[in-house]
């Protein structure tokens, strides 16, 4: 059952406020020395890692074209409701976790950006680790000769064991890594690994107009998406980060949701991104952070 949750801004709370703000150290003079002794790596407080779910691909108000960024994914909506200039975001679509330790292009890896003075780290990564993207294109493709069965399923069956969950655990020990890799940059921070969004109806019910995959394969591919979350949360947990469940909440505004979707379909109008949070979306996702957050504190 859906949870009921709309857009709205993020409440404020002291708690929230106190790791995106109070903690920012004063301003130092603006003189040369002093100006890189306070670089942005250095002084951020919070620091936002992540693929394009966290970037806010196709969104408008662009901060960073090469990475599909933008200023009203959920890291900048997070940090700008409470009136805070610390955010290092350094999310970039079409990231995996091997970039995380390693350069993705031009970009720097993400891990640099933590700093013992880092306070709040919110993670969303994994999508890409086990081909997001090749799986749309191959369920696409595969709808065409059986769009009532299920040939997306069969195909990474083929060799009789499931290849989603293959990669799906051999992703696990790379977000262990990675969850201990950030405790050890960054001791003093709320690590918070925030999961991917329902993309597609819990019922199972197809959409083949917006989302033109094979009937059979919406389950299969909805539970796919369960799997990869449940991993998370289990990695989460035994590392002693904190779970944001963004799923649950979503339900009921995936990419066949119509205009109460979250969640952009496969078919849709030019510059938007597709199977990606739309600016709602993204708001909700940063709600749930806070929420998340709140709870921690009281």
């Amino acid at each position: 059952m859906a949870l009921g949750i709309t857009p709205r801004s993020v409440r404020r709370t002291t708690a929230t406020a106190a790791l995106l703000a109070a903690s920012v150290s004063p301003l130092l003079p603006a003189t040369a020395s002093t100006a890189s002794a306070a670089s942005t790596a250095v002084t951020a407080r919070y620091v936002a890692l992540g693929d394009s779910y966290a970037s806010g691909a196709g969104l408008p108000e662009p901060t960073d074209p090469e990475c599909s960024r933008s200023g009203l994914n959920y890291p900048s909506v997070l940090a700008r409701s409470y009136g805070s200039r610390s955010l290092r975001d350094v999310t970039c679509g079409g990231a995996t976790t091997r970039d995380l330790w390693h350069r993705q292009g031009a970009k720097a890896p993400q891990l640099r950006a933590l700093s013992r003075n880092t306070t709040l780290v919110t993670v969303t990564m994994g999508g890409n680790d086990i081909g997001f993207s090749s799986i749309i294109g191959t369920c696409l493709s595969a709808a065409r000769s059986d769009p009532a069965g299920s040939p997306c399923q069969a195909e990474y069956a083929k060799s009789g064991h499931d290849e989603l969950t293959r990669r799906i655990r051999a992703l696990s020990p790379r977000i262990t890594a990675m969850l201990a890799d950030v405790r050890r940059r960054s001791p003093r921070a709320t690590v918070m690994l925030v999961g991917y969004p329902a993309l597609l109806p819990e019922s199972g019910a197809a959409c083949p107009s917006v989302v033109p995959f094979a009937k059979g394969d919406f389950p299969y591919l909805r539970d796919t998406v369960k799997r990869l979350n449940g991993m998370l949360r289990q990695q989460a947990r035994r590392s002693g980060a904190i779970y944001v469940d963004t799923y649950t909440p979503t339900i009921g505004h995936d990419m066949c949701a119509g205009d109460a979707r979250f969640v952009e379909p496969l078919v849709v109008a030019a510059g938007v991104a597709p199977a990606h949070p739309n600016q709602q979306g993204q708001r909700v996702m940063a709600s749930l952070v806070a929420e998340r957050i709140d709870r921690l504190r009281h």
